[in-house]
């Protein structure tokens, strides 16, 4: 079969791949290694059984400095002959690997399975007594860990090399963290612990505290999390050392839908440090202070101040935990609390230099702090947030930053299709930094920007059922509810929920509770709902439910809950008279203006669309029609297909019930037809064939 054989001309051992993999002839292959391997000098088999210990992939530099060992001091002999051979190559990355796992196999069979155990610790002991004592990289600590592990009855023998190796494992398991790694970190970081002595608090404190701190930064499991925690808060010697863990356990109470516990937490720490935290806050201090930080921010903001470093790490310190604070205050407390924190956390700032919290601080107070009368300053500040956070070397921020940015200001000057594809990249970016909670606040705000901008229902329905599968590990309950709130409203749009219906449904709590931070997405999206299907005295029950929720925060979903709100009632004056809706689009229509004059992209096809169906109303033909046309070229032209079905809908109604031309009423309509079949929304297409067919124009 010419299974396994020398090649002469290429000067190495090569195989039949396919023969192997069709024939169940592995054993058979691996006896014909292991006998060729035998017939080696003991230097390269030397050097395979040392590679095979590491794994399939070996890097150059542990090849290095075992070579300065007196035990592989003849090692790169052996590794030029296992190059020639062909046992090994050189990959892209500059590491030398097997040629295939078979032959690393072949390679580890060398071994006696009895000598084992004593070959890898000899073998981590020999690397690790190479580097002691040398400005190694941290790459190293963890293939020596991975070797020297395996003699731990050994290495507990003597309690000063214990220590060491505590301490190598402890720097392992730190690397394999930062790679995010979390369970090889854990693994190194566990045994790191099982090395100390009974009295590690009090014999060896920096170490432990270290120690404990990575494992609750390692493990999946947040109770365990917490109990580690908690032994770092019962041991600690200061605040200072206690601090980072503060930091990590209000992570794990925001990713558990704790924000009250992180609330508790931050602002006990806070006062511990010197600040004074408000559990009240009237709308009037509120706004003094919203004014006093943007007088303060329009002084000092310059290129000097850029330029000024915090150094008092206190301040720092205390920046850092503003930034929690204010998203636990966000989640679970007022407005004026929230801002009245949010502006505290800018003056520490302004009044004493930037650093890496600087930006973050800036952005938060940007996209929630600030009123929508406020637009230029908002696009300011969060540009200026955005250049500066490029000074500092802050990617562990850059999800939550974007977070901010990309979900609660940059609509105001990027497209909604730049937003989102930016905050699907924080998403990915935060769950590979283990921000779950981050993550998953990314991913409501992927969804919501994608109903919004009319992207393919089916693939919105795809990416929310991928969500809510990350869910199942991951368990935050409110992201949960929210995207399942938003695949409602999708199920519902494709084809009324007959087929792509689930039976998990929103559970969205006390809907007349003030504090129930899911009300606003809840009657938002039922208003959402009944707009598009055409039931006009429920879209306004819930709008009107919806629209003092919002409050005066300058948000996208309040533009359009007042967008859908206005549509509807131009509806209900049309159908009704009413009186009231008349009053609502008096007030919608120029807030919608405004947002045209920054965001022509994201609003002119709708404020077109609202003067389309104000003109309609007063039957002024000759202003309507154009407006009508501007409203679906403007939605063209954005990429909105939804909403360009909605201004053709829209318009074919017109032509059909107020200007009497049911051949333009049909012209717009299959447009609106193909444009929903385009979004996805077998709803709407079947809603508009009826209109078409009730036309009974000849050719429809």
């Amino acid at each position: 079969h010419g299974l396994l054989q020398y090649n002469i001309h290429q000067k190495r051992w090569v195989w039949n791949e396919d023969i192997i993999r069709a024939e169940d002839i592995t054993d058979n292959v691996l006896h014909l290694l292991s006998s060729k391997m035998d017939g080696l000098s003991d230097n390269v088999q030397t050097l395979l059984k040392m590679m095979a210990c590491f794994g399939s992939c070996t890097s150059e530099s542990v090849i290095g400095y075992l070579n300065e060992s007196v035990e592989y001091a003849e090692v790169r002999n052996g590794l030029e002959r296992a190059l020639i051979d062909g046992f090994i190559v050189t990959n892209e990355e500059g590491s030398l690997q097997f040629v295939h796992d078979k032959v690393r196999e072949a390679a580890y069979n060398l071994i006696p399975d009895s000598d084992k155990k004593q070959f890898h610790y000899d073998l981590g002991k020999a690397l690790y007594s190479s580097c002691d004592g040398k400005d190694v990289e941290d790459a190293i600590f963890l293939p020596i860990a991975s070797q020297i592990n395996h003699g731990k009855e050994w290495i507990l023998k003597d309690n000063e090399f214990s220590i060491a190796i505590a301490e190598l494992n402890m720097k392992a398991g730190k690397k394999a963290l930062d790679g995010c790694d979390d369970k090889t970190a854990y693994s190194y970081l566990g045994t790191a612990l099982s090395l100390l002595p009974k009295d590690h608090w009090e014999s060896h404190y920096d170490l432990s505290l270290r120690v404990y701190f990575l494992m609750a930064s390692a493990t999946n499991s947040n109770d365990e999390a917490e109990l580690m925690l908690q032994k770092i808060f019962e041991k600690a010697r200061c605040l200072d050392d206690q601090l980072p863990s503060y930091l990590l356990l209000n992570e794990i109470l925001l990713s558990q839908g704790n924000p009250k516990g992180a609330y508790d937490t931050c602002a006990s720490v806070l006062s511990q440090l010197g600040e004074t935290i408000h559990n009240s806050v009237t709308p009037e201090a509120a706004s003094s202070m919203l004014a006093e930080t943007l007088s303060m921010y329009e002084e000092v903001y310059n290129d000097e101040w850029i330029n000024k470093k915090l150094e008092d790490e206190k301040i720092r310190t205390i920046a850092k935990i503003y930034n929690t604070f204010v998203i636990a205050c966000f989640l679970c407390k007022s407005r004026h609390i929230l801002v009245y924190h949010m502006c505290r956390a800018v003056q520490l700032s302004l009044q004493n230099g930037t650093c890496q919290y600087t930006p973050l601080a800036l952005i938060h107070f940007a996209g929630y702090a600030m009123k929508d009368e406020q637009p230029a300053s908002i696009c300011r500040i969060a540009k200026n947030a955005m250049s500066m956070l490029k000074r500092f070397d802050v990617a562990d921020q850059h999800p939550l930053f974007y977070l901010s940015y990309y979900g609660r200001v940059a609509w105001r000057f990027e497209s909604l299709q730049v937003c989102t594809d930016k905050l699907r990249r924080a998403f990915e970016a935060a769950l590979s930094l283990g921000h779950v909670d981050i993550a998953f606040y990314c991913s409501i705000h992927v969804i919501k920007n994608s109903i919004f901008s009319g992207a393919s229902l089916r693939s919105i329905m795809k990416e929310i059922d991928y969500y809510l599968h990350l869910l199942k590990t991951y368990k935050i309950e409110t992201a949960r509810t929210f995207l399942l709130i938003f695949r409602e409203t999708v199920s519902l749009l494709i084809d009324n929920g007959q087929a792509t219906s689930i039976e998990a449904t929103p559970c969205a709590g006390d809907l007349s509770d003030p504090g129930n931070k899911l009300r606003e997405s809840a009657f938002f999206h039922k208003a959402v709902q009944c707009l598009w299907v055409g039931h006009t005295e429920r879209c306004r029950y819930y709008s009107e439910k919806c629209m003092p929720i919002l409050g005066p925060l300058a948000q996208f979903t309040t533009y359009m809950s007042k967008f859908y709100h206005a549509l509807n009632s131009l509806d209900l004056i049309r159908k009704k008279n009413s009186t009231k809706g008349k009053e609502v689009a008096r007030v919608a229509i120029p807030a919608i203006r405004d947002a045209a004059a920054s965001s022509d992209w994201n609003f002119t096809n709708k404020l077109r669309l609202l003067e389309a169906e104000q003109q309609s109303l007063r039957q002024t033909h000759r202003k309507a029609v154009p407006l009508y046309e501007a409203a679906i070229e403007s939605a063209k032209r954005s990429g909105f297909i939804h909403e360009q079905g909605l201004a053709c809908e829209k318009a074919g109604f017109y032509f059909k019930n107020k200007a009497g031309n049911n051949e333009k009423a049909l012209e717009y309509f299959k447009q609106a037809r193909a444009c929903y079949d385009e979004w996805g929304s077998s709803m709407k297409v079947g809603l508009i064939k009826k209109e078409i067919d009730s036309l009974d124009v000849s050719g429809s």
